[in-house]
């Protein structure tokens, strides 16, 4: 059975608002989570908030699970039942997107070791100022792959000695899960634009509303 995520990629309307609205959401996003100019590492749930928000708009609550066990390390939401994993990356290139937190080599070696992929995923590409994407990569084409290039090839292990934090997908199995005949894409210019931004302005709203 086909993915219902499938109908977001064969929606125009739809397509056309995540062209135009997805990089002004990843801005605040990036805007909500920076100090001093550096933007946190809590970007990365504000962004897959956005894309969790996305599917509850396009499929209704009801059809969307977040409530997640921990148990799952890729599974961010389900769908219709069917697991979904979130990922995100920024730049021209496919690296960097991460299987599996950790900083500890032993369980990064047993993670490659019994690794085997288990749900669809959704992968936004950043890159501000140019041109990135938007794509839908379905568990099948996932497991080919897994299967032709090996656990090796399509498993990066992070470096002895350094702290990268996590298992990643190799460069090679990522650029190939992207270009296969199975998944689905969408072109997104990123461009930000001018945005009067105040951190503080809801709070501060809060504490001015009478309740009593």
């Amino acid at each position: 059975m086909s993915s219902r995520l499938i109908e977001i990629f064969d929606d125009p309307k739809l397509v056309n608002r995540i062209k135009t609205h997805l990089p002004y959401l990843f801005q605040l996003a990036e805007l909500e989570s920076s100090r001093a100019g550096k933007i946190g590492m809590e970007v990365g749930s504000l962004r897959e908030r956005i894309i969790v928000a996305l599917l509850i708009y396009k499929f209704g609550e009801a059809n969307v699970e977040t409530e997640i066990p921990i148990t799952e390390p890729e599974v961010d939401v389900s769908l219709f039942g069917v697991p979904l994993s979130i990922k995100t990356i920024t730049g021209k290139g496919f690296t960097g997107v991460k299987l599996i937190w950790t900083v500890d080599a032993q369980k990064a070696m047993e993670f490659r070791e019994t690794y085997y992929p288990h749900c669809d995923i959704l992968l936004v590409q950043i890159n501000w100022n140019s041109i990135g994407g938007f794509y839908y990569i379905p568990l099948e084409a996932q497991k080919r792959l897994f299967g032709k290039m090996g656990k090796e090839r399509y498993i990066k292990l992070p470096k002895l000695g350094t702290n990268p934090r996590g298992v990643e997908i190799t460069k090679e199995a990522l650029s190939g899960l992207v270009e296969d005949k199975m998944s689905r894409f969408i072109e997104i210019p990123w461009q930000k634009r001018k945005v009067n931004y105040n951190p503080y302005k809801r709070w501060i709203d809060y504490w001015r509303e009478d309740k009593e």
